[in-house]
C-alpha cells in the first residue's frame, strides 16, 4: 500500500510540475529551425507563423536557417537540441518523410526523433523554364528533352522539387540533367539568369516570378489548375497522372513536455483559423491544412510511405 501511494504522489508531482512548465513557457526566446534557406517557402511560413506564435506566447520567435542536404542538416540539429520547447522545427515532407527515400544514410528518426505540433498547410509546386528557352508548353518541352536526351538542365531544392525531375523523366520518357541546390530559391535564381534551364518551384518562390515575367510556367504539379496561376495548365493535362503536393509542419525534439507541445498546438490552430491568417496563406499559394499531434503523427508515418513509393515509381537512387 505504501509503494502505490508513494508512486502515486509522485506522478502527481510530476503532473503539477510539467503544468507548472506549460503555465511559464515561453519564459524566453524560441528558435525555429528552418532546413531550407532564406526566402524559402518554408521560410516564409514559418516566419508568418512564428510571428503570431511570439505574439501569443509573449516572447520572440527566432528563424534559424539551416539549408542543405535535403533539409536533414536542419532536421538533425533539431532533433539533438536540448527536449525543453525552446527549439523548434518547421518542416516539410522533404525531411520529415522523403529524405528517407532520397538518400543512404540520415542522422535522425523522421518519426522517433520528432514530438508533432501541428501541421500548417499544403502546397504546389510550378514547372517554370527560362523564357529563352524555345518550349512554351508542356508538350513542346518534352519534345525538346527527346530530340535533346540528357542536354536540358533541371535545378532542385527539396523533395518536391527533386521527385518531379525525376517523375517526369520516367512518365514521358525524356532524359534530362539534373543539378542539386541547398534550396529552390538559388535554383531558381539560375533559371532566371540563364545557368539552368528549369525548377520546380514552389508556389511561394515561383509565382512571382512567372507574374514578372522571369520565367515562363509550364504547368502545375497539382491535379488541377492553382488559383494563384489559373492560366498555368495542370502538367496532368498532358502527363496523365502526374501529381506531386508537399506540406509544412512544426515539431520539436521528441521528449519535450506533452504540455508544452499541447500549448504550442493549441496555440497553432487558433493563429490558422484566423482569417486573416487563411488570407495571406493563400496569396502565396498555400492552403491552410491544420493537423493536431496525433492526426499529424498518423499523417507522417502514411506520408513516409507515398514518397517511397513515389521515389521508386521515379527509379531514384538514394545518394
Amino acid at each position: 500500500m505504501k509503494t502505490v501511494v508513494t508512486l502515486g504522489i509522485i506522478a502527481c508531482s510530476v503532473t503539477l510540475a510539467t503544468a507548472a512548465i506549460a503555465a511559464d513557457y515561453p519564459t524566453r526566446p524560441v528558435r525555429i529551425i528552418v532546413p531550407f534557406g532564406a526566402g524559402s517557402a518554408t521560410d516564409v511560413v514559418a516566419r508568418t507563423v512564428g510571428q503570431n506564435l511570439g505574439e501569443a506566447l509573449g516572447q520572440a520567435m527566432v528563424i534559424d536557417n539551416r539549408a542543405g542536404a535535403n533539409g536533414t542538416i536542419g532536421a538533425e540539429l533539431a532533433a539533438k537540441s536540448p527536449k525543453d520547447g525552446y527549439t523548434l522545427l518547421m518542416s516539410t515532407n522533404t525531411p520529415s518523410a522523403a529524405a528517407p527515400s532520397l538518400m543512404k544514410k540520415i542522422n535522425y528518426d523522421p518519426v522517433k526523433d520528432f514530438a508533432p505540433i501541428a501541421r500548417i498547410g499544403t502546397i504546389a509546386f510550378v514547372l517554370v523554364t527560362n523564357p529563352s528557352l524555345p518550349a512554351k508548353s508542356m508538350k513542346e518541352l518534352i519534345a525538346l528533352a527527346k530530340q535533346q536526351p540528357g542536354k536540358l538542365t533541371a535545378g532542385s531544392g527539396s523533395a518536391g522539387s527533386l521527385v518531379p525531375v525525376f517523375m517526369l523523366q520516367q512518365m514521358a520518357g525524356i532524359e534530362l540533367n539534373h543539378v542539386p541546390y541547398k534550396s529552390i530559391p538559388p535554383a531558381l535564381a539560375d533559371v532566371i539568369s540563364g545557368q539552368i534551364n528549369m525548377v520546380y518551384a514552389d508556389m511561394v518562390t515561383g509565382s512571382p516570378q512567372v507574374k514578372s515575367g522571369k520565367v515562363r510556367a509550364l504547368g502545375v504539379t497539382s491535379m488541377k489548375r492553382d488559383p494563384l496561376l489559373p492560366d498555368v495548365p495542370a502538367i496532368a493535362e498532358t502527363v496523365k497522372g502526374f501529381e506531386l503536393i508537399a506540406w509544412f509542419a512544426l515539431f520539436a525534439p521528441a521528449g519535450t513536455p506533452s504540455a508544452v507541445v499541447d500549448r504550442l498546438s493549441a496555440e497553432s490552430q487558433k493563429i490558422l483559423a484566423r482569417s486573416d491568417v487563411r488570407e495571406r496563406f493563400a496569396v502565396m499559394g498555400i492552403q491552410v491544412a491544420p493537423l493536431k499531434p496525433a492526426e499529424l503523427g498518423e499523417f507522417q508515418k502514411s506520408e513516409l510511405v507515398k514518397w517511397s513509393k513515389l521515389a521508386k515509381a521515379a527509379n531514384i537512387i538514394p545518394e
